[in-house]
């Protein structure tokens, strides 16, 4: 079977990074499909690990070969995931798991109506800010920009499959583990095994 694909996605400071490093860690089927982006490195991130990062040209000389699967503008850095990344990973039978905003969600759930779409929504906005103002890496002018798309980006939590309140944070990766568990049991899955049972022949037929 091919790896299936999990779209998680919630505004900055809701914690889908800290959910998806928990899941990465516990799941050893679940890998991450990382990025390109054309932001700079923050402190003890590694290229090729947390992201590819690239110059902008070359960003958008992929656009322009058509070589991603999604890609979108967020807080004025570029961010994609390539179409050889996700191949590479599913075609070995690993679950590609994507961090992506909604931009990317809506591209990727366009591309892959199959795949499981988790939208990770935070307690209340005022969490939110604490959060932020907690990471310690933006100013407030920063924060304010982000607290207004928070906003933007929490309207479109009806659009994903499912939606997980993250309060609780072991709470919320094992609910988001267990939609992850039900999406490889989908009967869809098990079409060509349906297919051989059905046609099976035993020594009393």
């Amino acid at each position: 079977m091919k790896g299936i694909l999990v779209i998680i996605s919630a505004p900055s400071g809701a914690g889908k990074s800290t959910i998806i490093r928990r899941i990465l860690a516990q799941d050893s089927n679940c890998r991450f499909a990382v990025s390109h982006t054309t932001r700079s490195p923050r402190a003890g991130e590694v290229d090729g690990t947390d992201y590819y990062f690239v110059s902008r040209q070359d960003f958008l000389r992929m656009v322009d070969e058509g070589r991603f699967a999604e890609w979108a503008d967020v807080h004025s850095n570029l961010y994609g995931t390539s179409i050889a990344e996700v191949e590479r990973l599913s075609s070995q039978g690993i679950d590609v798991v994507f961090e992506v905003d909604y931009q990317g969600g809506r591209s990727l759930m366009r591309r892959f109506p199959q795949a499981v779409s988790i939208f990770i929504l935070p307690p209340s906005m005022a969490e939110v800010r604490h959060r932020l103002v907690e990471r310690g890496t933006d100013d407030e002018a920063t924060i304010q920009m982000r607290m207004h798309n928070a906003r933007v980006e929490i309207a479109t939590a009806g659009e994903y499959g499912f939606a997980v309140v993250n309060d609780d944070l072991d709470d919320a990766v094992s609910k988001v583990r267990e939609i992850i568990g039900a999406a490889r049991l989908r009967s869809n899955r098990f079409a060509g095994m349906i297919r051989d049972l059905v046609a099976e022949k035993t020594d009393q037929d």
